[in-house]
């Protein structure tokens, strides 16, 4: 007998006899009074940055003042079509590789850690959020959650090919702790 099988049966042998029932969270709901001002103080605290802005007139004024309009910007919302390429869905991923800037929406975010939930359906391609330099992702503020208990309440039986939570820019430090953003995906969001 290999060593393997003799561990495999070994572990076989030792398994538990009942199998126990996950337990109920229900009794762990709780609510933040401040979700957005939750939202905001953790996303600035893992690296990331917020603009609240009332209309989508006001994100293009500020992609206007703030970032370098003649370098590639793309994005999925044809709100933005004045500031952001359109046509790119259907484009090898490898041609996104000089993309500076994407604008995507997310379906909601929530408050506890801020991560954002975002799905194939609203990303373009999936390698849109991780390729892109910067990431501006557009999140109503009603729909920012508490938890992330509630976030796969909401996400639990739906159905979509690629879903993520993204939460800060990319980010990564080695054993000298020498911090570095954007090592596998976006220096900013």
């Amino acid at each position: 007998m290999s060593s393997r099988v003799s561990i495999l049966d070994k572990i076989k042998q030792n398994q538990p006899s009942t199998v126990t029932e996950l337990p109920e969270l229900a009794g762990l709901e709780f609510t933040v009074p401040a979700v957005l001002e939750t939202y905001k103080t953790v996303l600035k605290s893992i690296g990331g940055d917020y603009v609240e802005v009332t209309n989508y007139n006001d994100i293009v004024a500020f992609v206007k003042n703030n970032y370098a309009t003649q370098k590639r910007i793309i994005t999925t919302l044809p709100e933005l079509a004045e500031i952001a390429a359109l046509d790119w869905f259907h484009d090898d991923p490898h041609s996104l590789e000089d993309v500076e800037l994407t604008l995507v929406k997310a379906h909601f975010g929530v408050a506890e850690n801020s991560a954002l939930w975002v799905t194939d359906d609203i990303l373009g391609q999936r390698v849109a959020p991780f390729i892109t330099q910067y990431l501006a992702i557009v999140v109503n503020k009603n729909d920012i959650i508490t938890t992330m208990h509630q976030a796969y309440d909401r996400i639990g039986n739906q159905e979509y090919g690629f879903g993520t939570f993204i939460a800060g820019p990319s980010k990564t430090a080695d054993i000298e702790q020498s911090l570095v953003l954007g090592a596998h995906g976006a220096r900013g969001l």
